[in-house]
Parts: structure tokens; C-alpha cells; sequence
């Protein structure tokens, strides 16, 4: 039997050597037999026939202590503070005991640095470029049933904001035994390397948490 290795909040980026999934209502969409043609010759952004529709945070079909690799890149921001701890459970019960779990987030620390530097030379665009920059808050209330839409089923905008002290210490709260910082392609199991994206640490936090 093949090792499992699983990928949430893949976008995309779906090699045939994981399992990939994406909670994406575009995806559901095009996974439906009725409709799915139909969404196929509207979008101009199609999900890999390999990606299935899976939500970490209310559980994806892989069996406890199963998977040898968990990883997600840019997905746990956009989830609330009670959702993401959960989904890093989630992300624990997979694994096998000494398995990994790699992720990545936009880095609060960072932005929050760059608004205070800006602030120095008295910057009046210093607020507005920081909530643009960890896409908080809404240049413009959604309005009508596509603005409502939208923003119910979408999931472009940020939860939650993480720096590498905070998010270490929720891995090592979920029973992680070891939380290092990490870098593109440094990991000892070189399955990492199919999905990671050497763009996506930047102005990021990478970690890599052992069970």
C-alpha cells in the first residue's frame, strides 16, 4: 500500500502523489453531475480532475494515525481563531506518530513591522496599506445577493492572523511533540517538495511540526 500524504486547501496545485482537497464552493459546484458542465464552460479557473471537495475543519475522509505528510499553504488565515484550532487537530489525528505536518500563513509579524515603519515617516496611507496587506476588513460593505453571496460562501478575506509564537504554541497545544521554523524544500521527507512554493514563504511564516 502507497503512503498517504494529504494536502488541504490545495487550490490548484494538486500532484498525483497526494490527496488533495479543497473546500472551495467553486469546486462543489463543478463536482456536481447537473451543473458541473454548465460551471466548466463559465470559469476560467477549472480545479484539477484529482482535487476532491473536503473541509478540514468539519474532518476529511482519511482514517486516524494514516498519513505520513499533512501540509496546507495559506488556508489555515482563513479560518476563525476556534475553526483553525481545530483544523490543527484535525491535521494531528491524521498523522502517524513521527509523521509531519508543514504549513504556511501570511505573517502578522511582518506586516505589522512594515505599518510601524511606515508610521515613522508619518505615512497617511500607513492604516489603510496595513488592512490591505492581511486583507482585513472591506474597502466596501458587499451589497445585493451577489455581494451576500459572495461573502457567506466566499473565503477570500482573512480570519485570523498568526506570527510563529502563536502558531507554535497552538501545534504544541494539539499534542505536537516538535515545532521548528522552516524554509522552502528543507524538510528531511522530500514529498514536501511536490507541493510547496518557494514564492509562498515569502513575508510568511513556514513550520513544521513532528507527532
Amino acid at each position: 500500500m502507497s503512503k498517504i500524504y494529504v494536502h488541504y486547501g490545495c487550490g490548484l496545485s494538486a500532484p498525483k502523489e497526494w490527496m488533495n482537497f479543497d473546500a472551495s464552493p467553486t469546486l462543489r459546484l463543478q463536482k456536481n453531475w447537473l451543473i458541473g458542465k454548465i460551471i466548466r464552460s463559465k470559469l476560467n479557473v477549472i480545479f484539477p480532475d484529482n482535487v476532491k471537495y473536503g473541509n478540514i475543519v468539519k474532518g476529511l475522509p482519511i482514517a486516524d494515525e494514516s498519513a505520513e505528510g499533512v501540509f496546507c499553504s495559506h488556508t489555515l488565515e482563513h479560518l476563525s481563531l476556534n475553526d483553525c484550532k481545530v483544523a490543527i487537530g484535525n491535521s494531528y489525528k491524521m498523522l502517524k506518530p513521527g509523521g509531519r505536518f508543514r504549513l504556511i500563513v501570511p505573517d502578522l509579524q511582518t506586516s505589522a513591522t512594515n505599518y510601524l515603519e511606515s508610521l515613522k515617516s508619518k505615512d497617511i496611507d500607513a492604516s489603510i496599506n496595513f488592512m490591505k496587506n492581511v486583507l482585513l476588513g472591506y474597502e466596501e460593505k458587499p451589497k445585493g445577493l451577489k455581494g451576500l453571496l459572495s461573502n457567506y460562501w466566499g473565503n477570500s478575506k482573512h480570519l485570523w492572523m498568526w506570527d510563529e509564537y502563536s502558531l507554535t504554541a497552538e501545534l504544541l497545544n494539539a499534542g505536537f511533540v516538535s515545532v521548528r521554523k522552516c524554509g522552502y524544500a528543507d524538510s528531511e521527507d522530500k514529498m514536501f517538495v511536490l507541493v510547496e512554493n518557494e514564492y509562498r514563504f515569502i513575508d510568511a511564516v513556514g513550520l513544521e511540526a513532528v507527532k
